[in-house]
């Protein structure tokens, strides 16, 4: 079952959210589970059994590793409760890849369950937390199981972590604040919504119709590189706004996975933006364990490479996904090294102070206009690698972008150039919408637009109809579009 489609929409999640508050407190963690589970098996039930198995062995193993704490017995459950996990996500994620490469058997295609890479980082991110101390054991295996299936975040993330849901999971609903929670987490789902269907699916639709093309002209191969890196930004950070906000209906606090990664200034700062319990699960558990940057040149560059071979692997089993992993590797590398190289040095590029156009602000300007143009070029070049299911389309791709490879349309007739030219009029609107959503711009704008409202008698009540009208708007849009056209996809099933 996705967010966008209808059937969750107007029936599973009004008709979970009245069941939710209806039951009394000591009852909401039961009907979570039981609903998050029916929510699983509806595209996947066998799988379903796979998820409880995980669930209930690590929940054992726990309890072991509480029995046994201060002895040795408590690391052999330890490692068990967090290899077990790992070895299940490796078989179906895997296996395959792996005996292809290594041994060159072909083996018989393995279903990959959906969501199976998040929840099974959210199971070793608790038991790591039990065993050092940071949370104490759910005794209750019901809340627990709860905590593992929450819906909301189950099959396309943010990536939460037990410490951060354990008030609402074990103590309730804070009621104190619940009608501002409650109101934000509508609206944040309607945008997501809204950024899913209405720009992800729309320029997805771009997408295809150039990928079908065959060949393209530069300015189209141009126009698909913005195209996929803006499908991929606007499904995803759709799909994590439209779990933050039902996390907030429903009374939790989830944390934010994407701050406008397109407007970074470097590599290092995009990945502070992107997919952000991502790269702060890896940075937790596996970067700093490891020694982090605590260490010497070589041991540091060795973290680096594994931190983010891991990260390539972890979207998917594919040489595409590990090249992608490795070049961000690289490139932080080589910022960071370069950080580290020149560590106490004062950085001269400076931002023009407006009193005078010296020399000096002039180039430290045009330095960080350079600067933002070579990250948006990773960008788009990283996510051609990621889009492609093979490192050879990949390539052709990115030599389009120069108007090289059998991509390129070298001798276009006038009927391939007027089709070329139809395609992107198309699609030229949602691709400006897209871009200038990718930023803060429109936030700005909502957040002039409030405070101007509140300084006005009815300011609240106008905030509040204004915010309504737009939730109404949204979803009257997304569900003409899901209702009229067929192109829905799910990005995250390789997840």
């Amino acid at each position: 079952m996705l967010f966008s489609s209808i059937t969750f929409l107007y029936l599973f999640l009004p008709f979970t959210i009245l069941l939710y508050f209806f039951v009394p407190q000591k009852g909401r963690n039961l009907v979570l589970l039981v609903m998050s589970l029916l929510f699983y098996a509806w595209g996947e039930p066998v799988y379903v059994l796979l998820m409880l198995a995980q669930i209930v062995i690590s929940y054992v193993l726990l309890w072991f590793v509480d029995r046994f704490r201060g002895r040795r017995a408590a690391g052999i459950f330890y490692i068990l409760s967090v290899l077990l996990p790992f070895a299940a996500l490796f078989y179906f994620k895997y296996f395959q890849f792996f005996m292809d490469v290594v041994f060159g058997i072909k083996t018989k295609t393995i279903a990959l369950p959906i969501g199976i890479s998040f929840y099974t980082f959210q199971i070793v991110s608790y038991c790591v937390d039990v065993y050092r101390g940071r949370v104490a054991r759910q005794k209750n295996l019901v809340t627990y199981a709860a905590y593992v299936t929450l819906f909301p975040q189950l099959v396309a993330g943010p990536i939460v972590r037990y410490s951060e849901i354990e008030r609402t999971l074990t103590k309730g609903i804070d009621f104190s604040a619940f009608h501002e929670n409650f109101e934000r987490g509508v609206v944040r789902f309607a945008v997501g919504l809204g950024k899913k269907v209405l720009i992800a699916n729309v320029i997805g639709e771009f997408v295809a119709e150039v990928a079908a093309l065959g060949t393209r002209d530069l300015v189209l191969s141009w126009a698909y590189a913005v195209a996929v890196s803006l499908q991929i930004y606007f499904d995803f950070s759709g799909y994590s706004d439209m779990a933050i906000g039902l996390g907030g209906i429903l009374g939790f606090s989830f944390p934010e996975n994407f701050r406008y990664p397109f407007i970074s200034g470097s590599v290092t700062e995009f990945w502070r933006r992107w997919h952000i319990t991502l790269g702060a699960w890896f940075r937790d558990y596996v970067y700093i364990p490891m020694g982090g940057n605590r260490v010497c040149m070589p041991r540091w560059i060795l973290n680096i490479l594994v931190v983010w071979l891991f990260t390539g692997l972890w979207h998917g089993a594919g040489w595409n996904f590990i090249t992608w992993g490795l070049l961000f590797a690289a490139l932080l590398v080589v910022e960071k090294g370069a950080g580290r190289v020149f560590a106490g040095r004062k950085s001269t590029a400076g931002s023009i102070d407006g009193k005078r156009f010296s020399k000096k602000n002039l180039t430290g300007a045009a330095a960080g206009i350079l600067k933002h143009g070579y990250v948006v070029f990773v960008i788009l070049v990283s996510f051609l690698i990621f889009h492609n299911d093979s490192l050879a389309d990949a390539f052709s791709d990115i030599q389009s972008l120069f108007a090289q490879g059998s991509r390129i349309a070298q001798d276009a007739g006038s009927v391939e150039r007027a089709v070329f030219a139809y395609v992107l009029r198309n699609r030229i609107v949602i691709l400006c919408i897209g871009l200038i959503g990718s930023t803060p711009l429109p936030f700005w704008l909502w957040t002039k637009l409030r405070e101007r409202l509140l300084t006005c008698r009815i300011g609240d009540r106008a905030v509040h109809v204004l915010m309504g009208l737009m939730v109404l708007g949204l979803m009257v849009l997304c569900t003409a579009y899901l209702i009229d056209g067929s192109f829905n996809p799910f990005l995250y099933f390789r997840f």
